[in-house]
């Protein structure tokens, strides 16, 4: 692994996936990390999945952040908080899966749809921000169900270390979410156009020149390949914050021998032993000073920061916040004030407690629902 001196001064932060469940999470995590003033000082931001619908509303309503001298922007509840919660009140897999059952129909598409339709608008990948000192780079990760490489997504390039890099994709914002999240098999495959003669070689290309992989990326999910979203920051910045909404795979004494149950409990399983092999690695360079940062998840016990000043103490309810849906569904606003506090307490504490000791606990984000 990369040591501390040899990497890159700055910080990166990866979302999780975990449909709705995960984006409400991630988006208390965002807004006590603006408060923070570290949202403008953050190197790139990484998704998947239920990440992907976050840090995509945040990307594309970036310019419309009031930043004081502080680097906290003071409309973050108006520009970024309010739009995703009034989203996650909306059937996004149930109408995707619904319509993908009919002939030429696309689960994926459906979905893009919904994202472009109360979300993103017609922005494409070339209308996020210039990454730089006022802004971060954004990656949004997929999955190629041609090469089984992950696909990174972002203004500057769309690349599979196997097909090669595509310079600045013309791509929609709804399209790269929708493929980000894609999950299996209700809302995949997202299918992507692109001209294969603007693609360049990589390193280590296995099938550059061959157009049937760049004409017609056909996408899964992130999570398929990394639900933490760690690839691009974990080996090469300074700081590394992790924010993870994935729950442990759950305890079943009598699992179904139903096919479709069976496939999807399978397909957990193995997401969830690629999930735990690189959190395993993240901790460790932790402890071993690599590098900085820190990770908070929502199985995290709060109790195991160490923090007198915690904003709550690990409970029953606080516990069972895990257990809550991973779909693209209707959350009640209990749900969504629950998620919202979580991620953001657990974020107050892991950064007092690792990368910016000392200071006060925030306030609750909904005051509705304090934990």
């Amino acid at each position: 692994m990369t040591t501390h001196s040899s990497r890159e001064p700055g910080t990166g932060l990866a979302l999780s996936g975990g449909g709705f469940r995960a984006a409400l999470f991630h988006l208390g995590s965002l807004w006590r990390l603006n408060e923070f003033g570290l949202l403008r000082r953050l190197g790139v931001v990484t998704s998947v999945s239920g990440g992907s619908i976050t840090a995509g509303l945040l990307a594309h309503r970036w310019s419309r952040l009031a930043f004081d001298a502080d680097g906290v922007a003071a409309n973050f509840r108006q520009e970024i908080a309010a739009p995703l919660r009034a989203f996650c009140t909306r059937h996004v897999d149930l109408a995707a899966g619904l319509a993908g059952m009919l002939p030429g129909v696309s689960g994926a598409d459906i979905a893009a749809s919904r994202y472009r339709q109360h979300l993103f608008g017609k922005a494409t990948l070339q209308d996020l921000p210039n990454a730089g000192p006022l802004a971060p780079r954004f990656i949004f990760y997929a999955t190629s169900l041609q090469t089984g490489a992950s696909v990174r997504m972002g203004k500057e390039y769309l690349a599979d270390y196997k097909v090669g890099m595509l310079p600045a994709p013309d791509i929609g914002l709804a399209d790269a979410v929708a493929a980000s999240s894609a999950f299996p098999p209700v809302l995949s495959p997202m299918v992507i156009k692109t001209d294969p003669g603007k693609w360049v070689d990589l390193e280590g290309t296995r099938v550059f020149g061959d157009p049937a992989f760049r004409s017609r990326l056909v996408l899964t999910d992130g999570g398929v390949y990394d639900n933490l979203g760690l690839e691009a920051i974990w080996d090469r910045y300074e700081t590394v914050l992790v924010s993870d909404a994935g729950a442990p795979l759950t305890l079943e004494a009598r699992p179904s021998a139903v096919w479709a149950w069976l496939t999807a409990r399978v397909q957990n399983l193995l997401s969830e032993q690629a999930r735990a092999i690189r959190k395993r690695h993240l901790i460790a360079a932790f402890r071993r000073q690599v590098c900085r940062g820190t990770y908070w998840g929502i199985t995290t016990h709060i109790n195991d920061y160490g923090l007198p000043t915690a904003m709550t103490r690990d409970t029953p309810f606080t516990a069972s916040l895990k257990s809550i849906r991973t779909r693209l569904s209707p959350f009640s606003p209990l749900e969504q004030g629950c998620l919202i506090n979580w991620g953001y307490a657990l974020t107050d504490a892991a950064m007092r407690r690792h990368v910016l000791p000392g200071g006060d606990p925030g306030q609750w984000p909904d005051p509705d629902y304090p934990l």
